[in-house]
């Protein structure tokens, strides 16, 4: 009985995904991660330049701390359940589609967007799309989209994570291109 409960209580933190400081549901370490990273680094910055290399050490730890939380707040907020739902309804109305291709073809650029949104945190998306550029051989899947292609896609998503919550005009609504 006593290893049925443990089991029970196991699978319950494991399905909530549980932060393991706070021990809240729904721990986000890639976004926590991503904005300690980014926090970490402009507050040590920041303080630096103030207070010299002690003020800088100070201003890393604080703005690791803070930054973790927006990464966190920012992780969670993202549904790739309803991001995919979205795109798979919504792909042949955008100005970049092709006939040609398939929501498979577009759903790795789609899902590289709203994942790389919070990851860089702090970029627009211009400053990071060499990076998205650089990943996207690894992360396109089966899809036959070269980068100068599936990059409409991926900006449609990241400035939808973006822009969530207000009626914005994504870049691509206005500078879509063409496969």
């Amino acid at each position: 009985m006593a290893d049925q409960k443990r089991d029970h209580i196991h699978a319950t933190e494991t399905s909530e995904n549980r932060d393991p400081i706070s021990g809240e549901p729904g721990a986000h370490p890639i976004g926590t991660g991503v904005g300690t990273a980014a926090g970490g680094m402009a507050a040590g910055m920041a303080a630096g330049a103030v207070a010299g290399p002690v003020g800088a050490a100070v201003g890393a730890v604080a703005g690791g701390i803070v930054g973790g939380l927006a990464g966190k707040s920012v992780a969670e907020s993202i549904d790739p359940t309803a991001e995919d739902a979205y795109w798979r309804e919504n792909h042949t109305s955008r100005p970049y589609y092709d006939a040609s291709s398939t929501y498979d073809d577009y759903a790795p650029a789609y899902r590289h967007g709203w994942e790389s949104r919070s990851r860089y945190a702090g970029r627009s998306f211009d400053e990071a799309e060499p990076d998205l550029r650089s990943s996207w051989e690894s992360v396109k899947d089966k899809s036959r989209l070269t980068w100068d292609h599936a990059k409409h896609a991926t900006r449609d998503a990241w400035d939808r994570i973006e822009h969530a919550g207000s009626s914005a005009h994504t870049h691509s609504q206005t500078h879509g291109g063409t496969r």
